[in-house]
């Protein structure tokens, strides 16, 4: 569906732009657009790459680990139904902590597996279990307390301070996340009420 509307709003502008006479704007607008993306993306792989050689080092020297044990009681307490040495608990675990780091694009994998790792605890089922809902409403929200792919742009960009947007991020997403998990337990416990009716 996303597909067909990225289409659709691709071919209407097209079709406005020839109507307007300012196609040759549209070509112009590609080409440096194309070229901003390629330099912007080369720009990032040296930033993410750094912060992913730190990652990797956190979960050799067991930090990783250590920070997932010290968050295990929580996260277990928003995923009742995941038995604690499941692997989905793990991914759940691991996927957070690259959220926490502002490293989405290492995020997007263990995310998938974690949901994975769920819909086996749902029995294969399509319909989603209250543990993959709660996943989802807390992946999206994402508590990030290093943005990283936000720096890196900030830098890409020559700004005067590219970390000051750290203490607004991680405002921002602690209050995201939990406002994800208030209304994630509000519409699970009034499901359940009017089930038990």
């Amino acid at each position: 569906m996303v597909n067909l509307i990225w289409v659709g709003m691709t071919i209407v502008g097209l079709v406005f732009a020839m109507i307007n006479g300012r196609m040759s704007e549209v070509n112009e607008a590609i080409f440096q657009s194309a070229n901003e993306a390629v330099t912007l993306c080369i720009g990032l792989v040296s930033i993410l790459v750094f912060w992913l050689g730190i990652m990797r080092i956190a979960q050799d020297s067991g930090l990783l680990e250590k920070l997932s044990r010290l968050f295990r009681p929580l996260v277990k307490r928003l995923f009742p139904e995941v038995p604690d040495n499941h692997p989905a608990m793990g991914y759940i675990l691991s996927n957070m902590m690259a959220n926490m780091f502002g490293l989405g694009n290492a995020a997007t994998p263990l995310g998938i597996k974690a949901m994975e790792q769920l819909k086996v605890l749902n029995g294969g089922s399509d319909h989603a279990s209250r543990s993959m809902i709660t996943f989802l409403a807390i992946n999206t929200s994402s508590l990030t307390i290093i943005p990283t792919t936000v720096i890196a742009i900030r830098m890409k960009y020559d700004s005067a301070s590219p970390t000051e947007i750290v203490g607004p991020t991680l405002i921002a997403t602690f209050l995201s996340t939990v406002g994800a998990i208030l209304i994630d337990r509000y519409f699970h416990y009034r499901r359940t009420r009017n089930e038990v009716k």
